[in-house]
């Protein structure tokens, strides 16, 4: 794991100097340390053009993206590790109940209708809190099942399956009346990017990430005890249908809020746990916070391929998914035996 936060902490300080626009590795470096110490260049014409632009790449636009992919990448690869040990399958990840289907009908009915929970704010943030709360109705679903009817880790993925594909077939219909624009909008948004981080963003991605891993790591135990089976985690004394209606809300919270700032970014969640429980087993204990180290390696190693792919880039999501789709196949086969035990 120190070796992985390494990794992470070099690829994400390399990442900083990576745009269209000439930014060496030398003059990242020293506008990190200039604005540190407060130094912040003159904006043109009093200042120069030239670091003014540098200024701006490498502050208000790198570097949030660097520290926002790392978080998010941590969210996804931590909801992955509980949803796959919680429920008991290995295809398991954060988006399992239909919270990815859920954001992205919610920015569909936003872009394509005009319609917002919060229809008087500016900015992004009508298509924010769409996302948000539209990601959490799969989860409110499951809870107000198992409410009034048991629900085993199967019916919980089986209803978040059921409620998918009802937001998918809405998103479709709804398309067809939007225009071009709106749906290549509608598109970007689907495959993910972490282009659109800012500073803004990052305390409450701090907070979603602060949120699963204590809260992931105080009910270790407690997913370590279900992996076992319903009727032994009954004979320890732990309510098997509560503690992953708990652990539910708590990745889908977590994940709710990184899905609205870069959308539906595929494989992170589903590959991490499975490198982490190859290397260190599936202890919960162990397995959180490893699944998140290696969950941002991910994030920010494929953002930094997507960035220079082409000449124009590429969203962060189909490098993950021709990356990921692989490895995971790559490590099914080679995991090795009793890693679910």
């Amino acid at each position: 794991m120190l070796i992985l936060i390494a990794l992470t902490l070099i690829v994400s300080i390399a990442s900083i100097s990576m745009a269209k626009y000439p930014v060496s590795f030398s003059e990242a470096y020293h506008i990190l340390l200039d604005r540190l110490n407060g130094i912040i260049p003159a904006t043109p014409p009093v200042g120069s053009y030239s670091a003014w632009m540098k200024d701006h790449i490498v502050w208000e636009m790198n570097l949030p993206r660097a520290i926002g992919g790392v978080i998010v990448g941590a969210i996804l690869g931590a909801g992955g590790a509980m949803m796959q040990s919680v429920v008991k399958n290995p295809l398991a990840d954060p988006y399992t109940t239909g919270i990815s289907s859920g954001a992205m009908f919610g920015v569909t009915v936003y872009l394509v209708l005009g319609i917002s929970i919060v229809p008087f704010a500016g900015g992004d943030l009508p298509l924010i809190v769409n996302a948000f709360v539209f990601a959490l109705i799969p989860a409110a679903v499951i809870i107000f099942v198992s409410s009034f009817k048991k629900t085993s880790p199967t019916m919980m993925v089986l209803i978040g399956i059921g409620v998918m594909y009802i937001f998918s077939a809405s998103t479709t219909l709804l398309k067809f009346t939007a225009s071009s624009d709106t749906i290549s909008d509608i598109y970007i948004w689907s495959v993910g990017s972490i282009g659109k981080i800012t500073w803004d963003n990052i305390p409450l991605l701090i907070c979603a990430l602060i949120f699963i891993l204590v809260l992931g790591m105080i009910l270790s135990k407690t997913i370590n005890i279900l992996t076992i089976g319903d009727k032994s985690a009954i004979s320890l004394g732990v309510n098997p249908s509560r503690a992953r209606l708990i652990c539910l809300t708590v990745i889908s919270v977590s994940t709710a809020v990184a899905v609205c700032f870069t959308g539906t970014i595929g494989f992170v969640g589903l590959v991490a746990p499975h490198m982490a429980r190859m290397v260190i087993g599936s202890n919960m204990k162990y397995l959180l916070p490893c699944s998140a180290v290696i969950g941002g390696f991910m994030l920010i190693a494929a953002d930094c391929i997507a960035r220079n792919a082409g000449t124009t880039g590429l969203p962060v999501g189909v490098i993950t998914a021709l990356i990921g789709s692989p490895l995971f196949l790559y490590f099914l086969i080679k995991q090795r035996k009793g890693a679910w035990g």
